[in-house]
């Protein structure tokens, strides 16, 4: 859900924050930002993460890189894929998120790790992924190869992420609650403006799979769901 690093000086976009800034934000909310996800995704942020696990295409045995983890909702989802035979690592550049992940779960590894610079030798998993995080990266360029690389050849890399509607009423509606209800609540929080803003400046599925060709990987696809607000991006490498 978190990311590695979001970087950008103060002012240079909306919602843009430096990197400390966007650990500590992440620190500060971890004990909400499940309750926020679900908002955010109407409470159907577990379906698409299963759909995502699906595409990671993993099975018993498996070892599996869960980048930007979060409290640890897919790689939970992705634990349940592998079996007791298998490993998943969560991977999260904020200790809040990885200690919340820690308790819910004992027998899957959360450990921090950047994600434009990860810990892990070449291709040493059999697929990486990324669920709500990669809007977050400061470099999604940089991200997407960094997770190429610790796949395994014929290994999947999956995204998995909110999205901006293009086709009303859903678009209608998503501007409204974006630009005017969510803006209220950044009163009490910046995350408020901080997460809808990311939102916005991630890549539209093109862009999004424009990336991962330049990472390296091949047999690019998407999946646009839920009126056009998720998106899932899976590629193989080579």
């Amino acid at each position: 859900m978190t990311a590695a690093t979001a970087g950008g000086a103060p002012g240079s976009a909306p919602g843009t924050l430096e990197e400390p800034q966007v650990r500590a934000m992440f620190d500060r909310i971890a004990r909400v930002y499940d309750l926020m996800n679900s908002v955010m995704t109407a409470g159907l942020h577990h379906r698409w993460r299963s759909r995502a696990a699906d595409l990671a295409a993993v099975g018993p045995g498996d070892r599996v890189l869960d980048v930007a983890t979060g409290t640890g909702d897919l790689a939970v989802e992705l634990a349940s894929r592998v079996g007791p035979t298998g490993e998943v690592v969560g991977s999260d550049f904020s200790e809040g998120m990885l200690d919340l992940a820690r308790k819910k779960v004992g027998d899957i590894t959360f450990e921090w790790g950047n994600a434009l610079d990860l810990p892990y030798e070449d291709a040493s998993f059999d697929a990486a992924t990324v669920g709500f995080g990669a809007r977050n990266f400061s470099d999604l360029d940089r991200g997407l190869a960094e997770m190429a690389r610790v796949v395994r050849p014929g290994g999947r890399v999956v995204v998995l992420e909110i999205t901006t509607p293009q086709r009303p009423p859903l678009s209608t509606f998503y501007s409204l609650w974006f630009d005017r209800v969510v803006p209220l609540l950044g009163r009490f929080d910046d995350a408020y403006t901080y997460l809808p803003a990311s939102v916005k400046r991630y890549p539209g599925p093109e862009g999004v799979a424009a990336a991962m060709d330049r990472a390296g990987l091949e047999r690019i696809r998407w999946v646009l769901t839920a009126g056009g607000i998720i998106t899932l991006h899976v590629g193989e490498r080579p």
